[in-house]
C-alpha cells in the first residue's frame, strides 16, 4: 500500500502532536540559564558546535537568516568571548567563525539545565508512560529524518 492508499490518520493527531511539540519546546527553551545570550545566539552557537567552524555566510545560510543579521549575532558573541574569528585559509576576504571553550561551556550548561528540567518531569511519570515516550521519541526522530 503506498502513501496515497494509506488509511487516514487520527483526525486531529497532526494538530495535537504539533501543539504538544511546540509546548514542550517552549518549556525547554524557558530553562535558559544565561539571559545575556539570546535564543538566536544560542542557535548559532549550537550550529557551530554541531557543524564546526564556518564562514559567516555559511552560518547565516544554516540559520536561515540574512547575512547582515548574522553579522550582528557574530559580533555580539565575539564580544563576550563565545566565538572567535580567524582568517580564511584560502580567501583573504573571508573569515572563519568558531566556537570558543567558553561557548562550548555555555552550551553544555544550557543543555544540562534543560535535561534536568526534563528529567524531573519524566520522574513524575509511570514506567509505562516513560516506555511509551521512549518509543515515541524513536518515531519522532524517524519522522524528522534523523
Amino acid at each position: 500500500m503506498n502513501s496515497a492508499e494509506a488509511p487516514a490518520a487520527e483526525p486531529d493527531l497532526a494538530s495535537r502532536l504539533r501543539l504538544s511539540v511546540v509546548r514542550l519546546n517552549r518549556r525547554l527553551r524557558s530553562q535558559h540559564t544565561d539571559e545575556s545570550v539570546s535564543l538566536t545566539q544560542l542557535s548559532a552557537l549550537n550550529t557551530l558546535s554541531g557543524c564546526g567552524p564556518m564562514t559567516p555566510s555559511e552560518l547565516a545560510a544554516s540559520e536561515r537568516v540574512r547575512p547582515p543579521s548574522m553579522t550582528r549575532v557574530i559580533a555580539s558573541l565575539e564580544e563576550v568571548g563565545l566565538v572567535s574569528r580567524r582568517q580564511h585559509p584560502t580567501d583573504g576576504r573571508q573569515s572563519i567563525i568558531e566556537l570558543t571553550p567558553a561557548g562550548a561551556d555555555l552550551l553544555n550548561a544550557e543543555a544540562s539545565a534543560r535535561e534536568r528540567w526534563l528529567d524531573k518531569r519524566l520522574a513524575e511519570l509511570t514506567a509505562a508512560e516513560r516506555h511509551i515516550l521512549a518509543r515515541a521519541s524513536e518515531i519522532i526522530d524517524r519522522m524528522a529524518g534523523t
